[in-house]
């Protein structure tokens, strides 16, 4: 093949390139122009839509908000009523308040100017009757010829000379009859009452025997260096006289309740046998408490046998204390039940309360069971302590004016007075030097014991010694030198007894332990 030909085929399909190729990319930009023409169509369809879209909502949220705003405004409306209304009301309530005070306004106003015109006529009736009243007056002075104060004093003076003169004669009549009636009375019914009770008395002494089954028994209680007597003593409070009488020890001590503990401690002590000083503390922790229940029995006693009830169950405690209480040597106890009877008799006699005269007569000496504990005297104690357990005022009076410290206000305060007296003035009843003696001793235990680290303080040897326990704790073994001389000092100083006082102070440690 010739090179023209071959050139003529290469330019052919070179020709036919470019016009195929012409060709595809006229109809790719017709694909893409329609394509593009396509997209603007329907974005301008979709902005059309959305503009119709938003056109809606809009209406839809003004239809809303109208809505809305209807509501509220009908809301407000019906409020608006409703307080207008309620307004209303309380204007009607008020004019109807205001019209009913106008009309209570006049009727008091009505009632006052009666009331004034009232007022008016009496004052009127008042002047008239008044000058009539000083036209009789002057009237009757015209008569008389006496003045009205004139008339008024001769009056008064007659009659008072004539009634005073029959009064006197009639109260010296009655005197005269009423005295020799009441010494004849008062004769009669306190013998009657002296013989209707009689009493025995004994004088009670400060010591206790307590007998042993043989001499070998003193040496047990003693114990070993005298741990067992010294354990004993120091617990009670009270002295152990162990000296040659035969088979006997003597328990002294000015106050009867401890004496009587120790006493019973030691006879429990004898019959058990075993005397060591764990031992003696439980016997004397039971002894106390046995005394404690005779305390009790003896006051339940002693107002059975007076016919007292009622009484306060701590009245009926600090009663039976008196059990082991003298005065002057005479048991208080036996003596208010004494003081009870006569009173009861007395007043029976005169026709007075007697179960209230009873009861005065058995709580006059009350305060004598706990003066040895409290400052003050036995009468002002007693009267606080019926005051404090809500006693009859009676019975309080009574108990104050029984020594005469103040005035009777009621014949049975003055009935526990005799009886009282009664019952002291029989032979034997009472001997002073025991009741000074007792309160020697009780005020040696008030001093030694107002220092501070003294735990307990006990007269013993019949007031030659007074013991002192002291607080270890508190009081040095240096400062008990110190103690005893400031005590033996003030002693001296204070009180007044005969011979010497010896002054113990003891400091005791222990330690107690219990094996499991």
């Amino acid at each position: 093949m010739e090179w023209y030909e071959i050139l003529f085929i290469v330019l052919g399909v070179l020709a036919g390139i470019a016009l195929g190729f012409g060709l595809g990319v006229q109809y790719r930009k017709k694909v893409a122009e329609r394509e593009i023409g396509s997209a603007e169509m329907e974005a301008t369809r979709l902005i059309n839509e959305a503009i119709r879209s938003g056109e809606n909502r809009k209406k839809e949220m003004l239809l809303e908000a109208k809505d809305e705003i209807h509501k509220s405004r009908t809301e407000n409306d019906r409020e608006v009523k409703e307080r207008r209304s309620e307004l209303s009301k309380q204007e009607r309530r008020l004019e109807q308040k205001e019209a009913a005070l106008d009309k209570k306004t006049e009727a008091f106003e009505r009632k006052e100017e009666e009331l004034s015109k009232r007022m008016q006529k009496i004052t009127e009736a008042q002047n008239q009757a008044e000058e009539l009243r000083s036209r009789q007056m002057q009237a009757l002075e015209e008569i008389s010829g006496f003045t009205q104060e004139q008339a008024k004093q001769h009056l008064l003076k007659s009659v008072e000379d004539e009634v005073r003169h029959e009064a006197a004669m009639k109260i010296k009549e009655i005197e005269a009859q009423m005295k020799d009636e009441a010494e004849e009375k008062g004769r009669e019914i306190i013998a009657t009452a002296i013989q209707r009770c009689a009493a025995d008395h004994a004088a009670e002494t400060t010591v206790s025997v307590v007998a042993l089954p043989n001499d070998e028994m003193k040496g047990r209680i003693i114990g070993r260096e005298g741990r067992n007597i010294r354990t004993l003593e120091t617990i009670t409070g009270v002295d152990l006289i162990i000296d040659d009488t035969p088979e006997a020890i003597t328990v002294s001590s000015f106050d009867p309740v401890r004496r009587e503990i120790a006493r019973l401690a030691l006879e429990k002590l004898i019959v058990d046998g075993r005397i060591h000083p764990t031992r003696i503390e439980d016997m004397v922790e039971k002894a106390r408490k046995e005394v404690d229940r005779t305390i009790r029995e003896e006051g339940e006693r002693a107002c059975y046998e007076t016919g007292v009830h009622n009484l306060n169950p701590e009245m009926i405690k600090i009663l039976g204390r008196q059990k082991y209480r003298t005065s002057y040597g005479q048991n208080v106890l036996n003596h208010s039940v004494e003081v009870a009877h006569i009173a009861g008799l007395m007043a029976a006699e005169l026709g007075v309360d007697v179960a209230l005269a009873k009861r005065a007569g058995l709580l006059h000496d009350l305060g004598k069971s706990i003066d040895h504990e409290v400052e003050g005297s036995h009468v002002q104690l007693g009267a606080d302590l019926a005051r404090k357990y809500k006693e009859n005022p009676v019975v309080v009076n009574a108990i104050e004016a029984h020594h005469g410290d103040v005035e009777p206000k009621t014949v049975i305060a003055v009935l526990v007075q005799a009886a009282d007296a009664i019952s002291a003035a029989r032979p034997g009843a009472r001997r002073e030097n025991v009741e000074n003696y007792i309160r020697r001793l009780q005020k040696l235990e008030e001093l030694t014991g107002s220092y501070p680290g003294v735990e307990k303080a006990y007269a013993i040897q019949a007031g030659r010694e007074v013991r002192i326990m002291v607080k270890p704790e508190v009081v040095s073994e240096d400062n008990m030198i110190l103690l005893a001389r400031d005590i033996a000092k003030r002693i001296e100083a204070e009180l007044e007894y005969p011979g010497q006082i010896k002054v113990n102070v003891i400091r005791e440690t222990k330690a107690v332990e219990f094996a499991k």
